[in-house]
């Protein structure tokens, strides 16, 4: 199970748990980075996702299409190398933290309650999107630039925004982030939690380990469950960290939009685009979601189950 728990007969140190998160979230990114390109594009697209005039895509098959043939099949893993960098640090700080809560909440409660998990969920996440949202941003603007590229490499782009935009480039967008990892990442534990309990007891396997079909069901219930409620503000998150980026590159979107903050920018997108477009590339964010959640808690539970049976063979075995 993710989180600590103290009738566990072996107990991994922090760093196990980190080598375990860094492993899942590379996992998770190698498998699922064509669909958060798509997501990004979707997000940052001003014009209705429809077959209307000055729409760059009309939906996800066609957007898969334009892609690769615009800009090569190589294209749906742009930005791959910052979305790993961001996916492994994310996986380290994310489940150390979240191993560390859980077990200092249950030497004060002296409970394993659902709450614990929900709450430290939230910590967790905050504390890894501020380590890991400078690789966020620098993700967004190679999804974002089409052809000729604007920046050459990661430190190209680097040195590009700092020279240009200053220090706090890295952080925009930090916000609207926040206050979506904090509910996304507390309710996708707090759903993992609730839904493997669910699954042992139909399965009346209360006593044994969740096994990587159970986590994997498990992993993309919660992850689908949590992203849809928090879903607009990620759309806003994209919008915002583009900002001050090449408008060449913007304007394939459609009209260029320039946003003051996140409120104003909450106000504009629902004023100019209508409702639902905070809602733009929800599909593809729910396929991705569900997929990345899915590998990630099964990719999570099967290594920390494998450096259990380094320490006790017996028990665990793989």
């Amino acid at each position: 199970m993710v989180g600590f728990k103290p009738d566990n007969e072996v107990h991994l140190s922090h760093t196990e748990h980190g080598l375990a998160g860094a492993f899942s979230g590379m996992i998770g990114r190698a498998v699922c980075q064509p669909l958060d390109v798509l997501k990004i594009r979707f997000q940052l697209q001003v014009s209705p996702i429809t077959k209307s005039s000055g729409s760059k895509y009309h939906g996800l098959i066609h957007a898969f299409h334009s892609i690769i043939k615009d800009e090569g099949v190589t294209a749906l893993w742009k930005g791959h190398i910052a979305a790993q960098m961001l996916s492994v640090v994310y996986g380290v700080v994310q489940f150390s933290v979240y191993e560390i809560l859980t077990e200092k909440f249950f030497e004060i409660t002296k409970r394993d309650s659902k709450v614990n998990h929900f709450v430290c969920g939230g910590g967790a996440g905050c504390v890894a999107t501020v380590a890991c949202q400078p690789f966020d941003v620098l993700r967004t603007r190679f999804v974002a630039q089409g052809e000729p590229k604007v920046y050459k490499s990661i430190h190209h782009a680097c040195l590009s925004m700092y020279k240009q935009e200053g220090i706090l480039s890295f952080y925009k967008g930090l916000w609207p982030a926040l206050l979506q990892v904090a509910p996304q990442s507390a309710l996708s534990f707090g759903f993992f939690n609730v839904l493997s309990h669910s699954w042992k007891q139909f399965f009346h396997h209360e006593n044994e380990s969740l096994g990587a079909l159970g986590s994997m069901v498990c992993g993309i219930g919660a992850g689908i469950g949590s992203k849809c409620l928090i879903y607009p503000l990620d759309m806003v998150k994209k919008r915002i960290q583009i900002e001050g980026f090449d408008e060449k590159s913007r304007s394939v979107y459609g009209p260029i939009r320039h946003y003051r903050g996140m409120t104003h920018s909450i106000l504009s997108v629902i004023r100019d685009e209508g409702l639902f477009a905070l809602y733009k590339g929800l599909y593809p964010s729910l396929l991705k979601a569900g997929l990345v959640t899915g590998v990630y808690f099964c990719a999570y539970e099967q290594f920390c189950r494998l450096l259990k049976s380094w320490h006790s063979p017996a028990k665990y075995k793989v």
